[in-house]
Formats: C-alpha cells, structure tokens, sequence
C-alpha cells in the first residue's frame, strides 16, 4: 500500500514539473474572444422579436433589416415590413447592400432558430467593419407566431430595389 502511494505521489510531482507555469498555459478566454492578442473579439448580438420590435416601433435612428431567406421561405412566411432582401446570405455585395455608415444598427433575420443565413450575412457585415450588427433569431417564424406583421416577398423586393 505504501509504495502504491509513493508512486501516486511520484507521479503527480512529475507530471506538475513537466507542465508549464500557469503563465505560459493555455488560455481558453482567449480562444473565444478574451483580452489578449486580439483587444476585441466583434461578433454580433442575438436579439428576439421584442427586441426588433421595440427597435422599430422607437424609430431606431438609421436602422436597416435584412432579410436572408430563400425565395421559398418568403413566398410562404412574407417578409418584415421595412425589410431589404439579401439574395445570397454568403455572398451579397457589402458596398452596395449595406450602408454606408458603418456604426449604423443593422438586424439580419432568416426562417427560424435553426437557420444561420442570418448569421453568414451578419458575420460578412462584422468583417467589413461594421459595429452594430444583430441577428433576430426567431426568425420569420418567429415574427409571424408572435402576430407581427408581414408584407410579401414581391412588395418587399420592389420597395428594396426603390430604396
């Protein structure tokens, strides 16, 4: 029993010589985002229908949404009134879609919790620089189950191309 324990304690003395000093391990907050190399990790923040809408209904100064679905998905559902339409979540053209203040406040949506076109578009915004950028997670879905109001895809898609 002895020298089992004499080599438990062996062992761990080893092991905690081999390791190096705290300073030096691996730092987990900064792999997601912590003070460190990078100052600030930018991501976006995920907002539910409340929230978009109380942003629309105090008149959010400048505030621009986005609607990543397929075309599927507002034929059937309809888009949030005020609502621009992105055609490829991974590869709408941030010079032309987005505007041109980059600290303006901009919310990307797209069918439902488990859909992340919304998230593809916000993060291209995120890389572009801009710094107010929000994904409403609920989605349409969510929008349309809560009572908000909808508008179609074609009337969407036509007072997107005026504006």
């Amino acid at each position: 029993m002895r020298a089992r324990l004499i080599a438990i304690v062996v062992v761990i003395a080893a092991v905690s010589f081999a390791m190096p000093p705290a300073s030096q391990a691996f730092d987990w907050s900064k792999a997601f985002g912590g003070p460190g190399a990078q100052e600030q990790f930018h991501t976006f923040k995920l907002i539910h229908v409340k929230d978009l809408k109380n942003l629309i209904d105090n008149h959010t100064p400048k505030l621009h949404i986005y609607d990543a679905n397929a075309p599927e998905t507002r034929e059937k559902y309809g888009v949030i009134p005020g609502a621009r339409l992105i055609q490829a979540p991974d590869g709408y053209r941030v010079s032309t879609t987005l505007p041109a203040a980059k600290n303006d406040p901009l919310v990307f949506y797209c069918a439902n919790p488990v859909c992340i076109a919304s998230h593809e578009a916000a993060r291209r915004a995120i890389a572009a620089g801009y710094t107010d950028v929000s994904v409403m997670g609920d989605g349409i879905m969510g929008w349309k189950a809560a009572g908000q109001p909808t508008v179609s895809a074609a009337a969407a898609g036509a007072a997107s191309k005026q504006g």
